[in-house]
């Protein structure tokens, strides 16, 4: 897969430059996390580089799911902080795109080579994600030059990531070029073996996923709501968790790959946040008032021995509730042995918002080859798709 990259501009000095970057973070209490922190810290590369290179960046971004101009969730405050991790200064516009002579065209005609403005929250604007024509239009009449370096919504058919890309000429920013270089090496003859850990609710929400894998890795590891479902699917008891007789068929589909493994034991307990009884039960012993938190020890001997065995290595989701520290442990020993196997012995990619926490969580995240921004996006990258925001990017 080969995207055209920001090499293929001789020049961007003095260039109006539409830059699509994903600043979606939870505000929450108005504190920032390590996971919102890193998904900043992301996109500095590329606009620092833009800024250097003498363009004048507009970024633009979504925030959440607004039903309208929601005070809320504007991206002011974000911005501010990616500013302080720029370390150069980035104004805010919040005036609106769909007026005549608005406040957005004017700041951008008043724009000098290496300045950096970031629009309002691009989805309160409802032509923003029916990839409405008109609104893209409006958008590329910004810019001369688009550039997409939000990985995390290149699965979404949207006026400022799909739209806007087959009106100007387009690039991969830096962070989707890495992004898609580390996943594609996954797909594309990845180096034997190649052991995946994935987790997750529901067997529904990643089969696709799943059955591609099933059909590249040497060993696929599962565990969460996804191993409870083979449980179930075996005519085991699920505790507590509910899972649907649609989730049961879809286990028995993939029962039957070989290369499938299943934990043998897990951590369960009457109460989930760890007030309740806890035991280490065989996955055939669960009882009706439990619930599974954690994989047991057996099974993270397990998988640590087909991980130490890899020469690439693929983690998507935590194998349990890793935010009670008591149930955390198969998560975290699981995550430290990956990120001590890659930058070297293995190729190693670690991927998804709650994965991307628990890994910044093992205090190795660095020792990481690559580690992904993207959750849905990068699912359906590796059920081998080609995602609608990559499409218009590729060389013909």
């Amino acid at each position: 897969m080969k995207l055209n990259s920001l090499s293929r501009f001789k020049s961007l000095k003095g260039k109006r430059v539409l830059l699509r970057v994903d600043f979606n973070i939870p505000l929450g209490t108005g504190k920032i996390g390590p996971e919102e922190m890193f998904k900043l810290q992301a996109s500095v590369e590329t606009v620092a580089h833009l800024s250097d290179l003498g363009a004048r960046t507009i970024l633009v971004s979504h925030l959440g799911r607004p039903k309208d101009c929601e005070p809320e969730l504007s991206l002011a405050p974000v911005v501010r902080r990616f500013a302080k991790l720029l370390g150069k200064k980035v104004s805010f516009v919040d005036g609106c795109l769909e007026e005549e002579g608005d406040a957005v065209h004017k700041k951008v005609e008043k724009m000098k080579d290496g300045d950096i403005i970031a629009l309002e929250n691009i989805r309160f604007y409802k032509g923003e994600e029916k990839n409405d024509i008109f609104f893209a239009r409006r958008l590329a009449s910004l810019a001369d030059v688009f550039v997409n370096d939000a990985f995390a919504v290149c699965h979404r058919s949207a006026a400022s990531v799909v739209g806007v890309a087959k009106l100007l000429p387009s690039a991969a920013g830096l962070l989707l070029e890495k992004e898609v270089a580390a996943l594609s090496k996954l797909l594309e003859k990845p180096k034997k073996p190649f052991v995946v850990l994935m987790s997750g609710m529901k067997i529904s929400s990643k089969l696709p996923t799943l059955k591609n894998l099933l059909g590249i890795a040497d060993k696929v590891m599962i565990a969460g709501g996804l191993g409870v479902s083979c449980y179930k699917a075996l005519g085991y008891g699920s505790g507590l968790m509910a899972i649907s007789d649609e989730d049961v068929r879809l286990a028995k589909l993939i029962l039957k790959h070989k290369n499938l493994i299943i934990p043998r034991d897990v951590v369960v307990t009457t109460h989930p946040i760890g007030k309740g009884k806890v035991r280490v039960a065989a996955v055939h012993d669960i009882r009706p008032n439990e619930e599974v938190v954690d994989i047991g020890p057996e099974t993270i001997r397990r998988y640590a021995e087909e991980i130490k065995k890899a020469k690439t290595i693929a983690w998507n989701g935590p194998v349990g509730h890793f935010e009670t520290k008591m149930f955390s442990h198969g998560t975290l020993a699981l995550g430290r042995l990956i990120a001590a196997r890659s930058r070297g012995r293995a190729f190693g990619v670690a991927g998804g918002g709650e994965t991307v926490t628990a890994l910044l969580g093992t205090g190795m995240s660095e020792w990481m080859d690559h580690i992904s921004t993207g959750g849905g996006a990068m699912l359906e990258f590796l059920e081998g798709k080609t995602l609608p925001g990559i499409k218009p990017l590729l060389k013909k």
